[in-house]
């Protein structure tokens, strides 16, 4: 990570395609450097958030308030050239208001569209599990499929397409706990943690970090975001590396531990994850560390513990991402 001069980042020239990881490699130094002005002491969990925009998907955002969950986010989003559009969830928001809904035109004497904020390349879900079931449904289709289908009409989402959502895993009142199905729609789940203490000290003599926030300025453009995807998938999987994958996933179902291991979805979440970091550290092939280091975070909340249900408070987090180090633990690494 460069170190903060002060000075707002020169935006990165458009790169040529096809796009090489050492060209990948470049757009990322620089949004890691640029969310890190910002987001201090926290360069692994922005790696992982840009692992997850890079493999195109989703970003469970799990922890207290006042650690910088919000902060990753809005960082993100003016680190890139991209819409953005925050969503304060509540039990009475419902999913019209999230989705859009059809008004009717006088002068056209039609039906017309009003957009809601989903229609945003980076949505921030703040505070998902306030809002009910209903409304959290209402996200599946859009996660699953970047669309929605309002009046029986599917309306496609902007691409590139992210959902950032957070939540707190120690208040229960007034709270809906997302369903496994839910759950599943988000790539990574992810606890940013207290920062260090010298960052702490940092941001109490500089006065927090809305004014880095401010400060941003986007350093990627749309067009090297789809780049940066596109680039994802042609990374090189060994068959041992798929083997390895396939592995733990099966490790996951067998042990009593565990009364709901993680499904096919989850192995492809796992490799994709790891093609994405493998590209972010300007590499064109997986390693077995890839795999390993990611394992938590990708199927920690795609399991259900013998006896309880999958999500849950942080004592079932915590639970659930234990497991499934251990398992990891016991699976053979390939050489």
């Amino acid at each position: 990570m460069t170190p903060d001069d002060g000075a707002a980042p020169a935006r990165i020239t458009p790169l040529g395609s096809p796009l090489t990881p050492q060209e990948a490699r470049r757009i990322v130094s620089a949004l890691e450097a640029n969310i890190g002005r910002a987001l201090k002491g926290k360069r692994e969990i922005v790696e992982l958030a840009l692992a997850a925009l890079a493999a195109g998907g989703h970003l469970l955002l799990e922890d207290v308030p006042g650690v910088g969950k919000t902060t990753l986010a809005q960082a993100l989003a003016r680190s890139l050239d991209l819409s953005f559009a925050r969503i304060q969830f509540t039990s009475d928001l419902l999913p019209g208001d999230i989705t859009g809904v059809s008004v009717y035109d006088q002068a056209r004497n039609s039906f017309v569209f009003k957009p809601g904020p989903l229609f945003a390349n980076l949505v921030l879900a703040d505070e998902i599990n306030r809002t009910t079931p209903r409304t959290q449904s209402c996200l599946l289709e859009a996660m699953a499929e970047g669309q929605v289908s309002v009046d029986g009409a599917g309306r496609p989402l902007p691409a590139p397409f992210m959902v950032l959502a957070t939540q707190n895993p120690h208040e229960h009142a007034g709270t809906y706990p997302l369903p496994e199905s839910q759950l599943d729609r988000f790539l990574l789940r992810l606890s940013v943690g207290y920062p260090p203490a010298e960052v702490e000290r940092e941001l109490l003599l500089g006065g927090g970090t809305q004014l880095e926030l401010m400060h941003l300025h986007p350093v990627a453009s749309a067009q090297e975001v789809r780049r940066l995807q596109a680039a994802v998938a042609p990374v090189t999987v060994a068959p041992e590396i798929a083997d390895y994958v396939l592995a733990i996933v099966a490790a996951t179902r067998r042990t009593p531990l565990v009364s709901l291991g993680a499904s096919p979805r989850g192995a492809i979440a796992l490799l994709a994850v790891a093609r994405a970091r493998a590209l972010l550290r300007g590499r064109g092939y997986v390693e077995p560390d890839d795999v390993k280091e990611l394992c938590v975070p990708v199927l920690a909340h795609r399991i259900a513990l013998a006896g309880r249900g999958p999500g849950g408070g942080e004592l079932e987090r915590l639970a659930a991402e234990r497991v499934v180090r251990d398992l990891v633990e016991q699976v053979p690494v390939p050489e």
